[in-house]
């Protein structure tokens, strides 16, 4: 345990070397360097804890509360998601060495150096906080680095309000946690973890503090209709730091969830793995749906984060349903799911933020109408986000097909629950889920479509240059995993199998679904399997059938004409039957946006005659906006207005009015001890 707290004490220091050197320009690189090494110990260090079982190891610091200190401990759970934060942060420092040295973004580096290795630390001390203080104000410092983070792009117009929505959700779900904590410690006054798992909680304390953890944690996640500040914050911050945040920090917010249903609350609700169902359902469309509408690369994939997390929300629930239901072997199942899409999204969404900020150095915009043709301008970039865009639509042989699989699995076993409402219930989530997965492979052939295939739309995009070795090796990596798992995915579930034993109570599976261990039979050795090298092999052999036969039936004879141009003779790429992003998503965003979110087509057309262009708009509503926060902060600034005149009363209401607060908290505290 002294290695890990080392690790994160260096990184702190780290921090102090990134403010010393800041004019330094030839000892910018040790930061990401030192970063980047601390990183990879700690992944290896979780790694071998895994491989040998995940064993407990704790420390208590002289430091907090003086009658708290502060409890750290790591244990399985804790090892997965240092891996995964570490491994992801590993590759950023990669790509944000390279990312600075590009001319275009070098001025910003400054306030992101010092801060990005305290964004690290906070959230490893959050994977290892053992008792409630020492989580929050772990919780609290990722979430305040993380909003400096965001803020270093200050100078750009959308960043004040992105900072300010980031900020509030921040604030709103630690008092959330903070009260959850307190519920499910009581009266006893003792916040260590061991405490509160000792300590069985009434169920209403027990449901309220679940409720208050979801709402928490799941407004730090992503989960609708707590997901606003991701389309603002993330596209805001730099690259590198929106892979963090996207790619890793929601992960850390599920951690939360997974450590207080799973471990720190004892033994669940049925109805507690519904209520995850249907929200995870909910957030998994909606964000892909506004993902499919969106123009600016890197608010895509904010949406498309809130659509991943929800399938690990529905993974999670299915694994606390299943759990509560005594039905160990599918919870397990669940929870594997879950696990390894944590590990997916983590690395083909860190991936696809590479090569978003890849394309923005290149072409320095993020509007998805400004682009194509990359791919034959930058050709390592197009390969790299064509593994990340595959990966994420959930193709095989990838990584994300894998996940998906065995979520698909545990859904199919729905009708083992002894409840007919979660029966019916969870064959809903999977249509809707399945919904959800089409629609996301419908967004990235768009995407990917509409960046790098096709002509330049600018001249931004036909002057575009490949980036620098340091963002193409932060690429590679995850692009690289994102194959490999895919192929291999057993390894890595065995490698978290002692995680799965500890949140649902039993082993993930029989030890014949191993067997060979290239095949994966998640229930059973005669059921559903999947082999990712065999996949590999086929799809290899098709494609290379597929390519004979078009090469060998196919005239050699090279033919050229004039392209069709819609009845124009302009040589302007929109005018020359090329789909932009919004023709790509219009019939979508007919069918789905027209109710769900209020899209309206708007067409300016000028009359007869009129030598001014035609323009086109659309405009949309998210419904959190409209239904939830906008009416509350019409209502918090009518009551700022009314209460307003406090501010001049004289010292004696003053003191009138703390004695009556003085009087209503005694009254309080008398009736709870009662």
């Amino acid at each position: 345990m002294a290695l890990v707290v080392s690790a994160i004490a260096f990184l702190l220091l780290l921090a102090v070397a990134g403010v010393a050197t800041a004019r330094l320009p030839r000892l910018h690189g040790l930061v990401y360097a030192g970063t980047g090494a601390v990183c990879a110990l700690i992944v290896l260090w979780s790694g071998l804890r895994l491989a040998d079982g995940g064993a407990t190891a704790d420390m208590v610091l002289p430091v907090g509360l003086p009658w708290i200190s502060a409890h750290l401990r790591a244990d399985a759970l804790s090892d997965v998601f240092l891996l995964v934060v570490n491994l992801t942060g590993a590759t950023a420092c990669l790509f944000g060495w390279g990312y600075e040295r590009a001319p275009h973004h070098g001025p910003a580096g400054g306030p992101v150096r010092p801060l990005f290795p305290l964004f690290l630390a906070g959230m490893n001390l959050v994977l290892i906080a053992d008792d409630a203080f020492t989580f929050l104000v772990s919780w609290e410092f990722m979430s305040l680095a993380s909003w400096l983070l965001v803020l270093s792009t200050h100078r750009e117009a959308e960043t004040p309000r992105a900072a300010r929505v980031y900020l509030i959700m921040a604030s709103f779900g630690t008092i959330c946690l903070l009260l959850a904590f307190g519920l499910l410690a009581g009266a006893h006054g003792d916040y260590s973890f061991d405490a509160v798992r000792s300590i069985q909680a009434p169920e209403w304390a027990a449901t309220a503090a679940v409720l208050l953890v979801l709402v928490g944690a799941g407004s730090k996640a992503g989960i609708v209709p707590l997901h606003v500040w991701l389309p603002l914050a993330h596209p805001a911050a730099p690259s590198h730091v929106s892979a963090l945040m996207s790619g890793v920090m929601t992960k850390v917010a599920l951690y939360a969830i997974i450590r207080v249903l799973f471990d720190l609350i004892g033994e669940p609700v049925w109805w507690w793995g519904g209520v995850m169902l249907a929200f995870g359902a909910v957030t998994a469309v909606l964000g892909v749906l506004y993902a499919l509408m969106q123009d600016d690369l890197k608010k895509l994939l904010a949406y498309s984060t809130v659509e991943n997390i929800g399938a690990i929300v529905i993974a999670l629930g299915a694994a606390l349903l299943f759990k509560a239901s005594h039905t160990p072997v599918i919870a397990a199942l669940a929870m594997s799911a879950a696990l390894l899409h944590v590990v997916n999204h983590s690395l083909f969404k860190s991936l696809l933020f590479y090569g978003a900020g890849a394309v923005l150095t290149a072409t320095h915009g993020r509007d998805l109408g400004i682009m194509g043709g990359l791919i034959h301008r930058m050709p390592t970039t197009a390969v790299m986000m064509l593994v990340g865009a595959a990966a994420i639509s959930a193709l095989p042989p990838l990584n994300g097909f894998v996940g998906e699989w065995m979520l698909f699995q545990a859904i199919l076993n729905g009708p083992a629950l002894p409840q007919w409402s979660m029966k019916i219930l969870i064959a809903v989530v999977g249509a809707l889920l399945a919904l959800a997965a089409a629609l996301a492979a419908a967004c990235f052939v768009r995407m990917y479509g509409t960046a790098f295939l096709g002509r330049p739309r600018s001249a931004a995009a036909a002057e575009a240059r490949e980036v620098n070795l340091g963002m193409r090796l932060g690429m590679a990596i995850p692009s690289l995993l994102c194959v490999v798992i895919g192929v291999l995915p057993t390894p890595l579930i065995r490698l978290f199998e002692p995680a799965t034993r500890l949140t649902v109570d039993a082993g993930p599976f029989d030890d014949r679904a191993y067997q060979p261990w290239l095949w994966l039979a998640p229930t059973s050795a005669v059921g559903n399997s999947y082999n990712g090298l065999i996949m590999l092999v086929v799809i290899g052999i098709l494609s290379m059938v597929l390519v004979l036969l078009i090469h060998r039936g196919a005239s050699d004879r090279v033919r050229w004409s004039i392209p069709w141009g819609c009845g124009f003779a302009d040589p302007d790429p929109q005018a020359v039957s090329q789909y932009t992003a919004s023709s790509f998503g219009q019939p979508i965003r007919r069918v789905f946006g027209a109710t769900v979110f209020r899209a309206r087509d708007h067409v300016e057309m000028p009359e007869p005659g009129d030598v001014r262009p035609a323009r086109f708009s659309v405009t949309m509503v998210d419904p959190a906006w409209a239904l939830i926060f906008t009416p509350i902060a019409r209502a918090v600034g009518w009551v700022a207005d009314r209460v307003d005149h406090l501010q001049f009363l004289t010292i004696r209401r003053y003191l009138t009015l703390m004695f009556l607060a003085l009087v209503a908290l005694l009254v309080i505290v008398a009736v709870l001890q009662r």
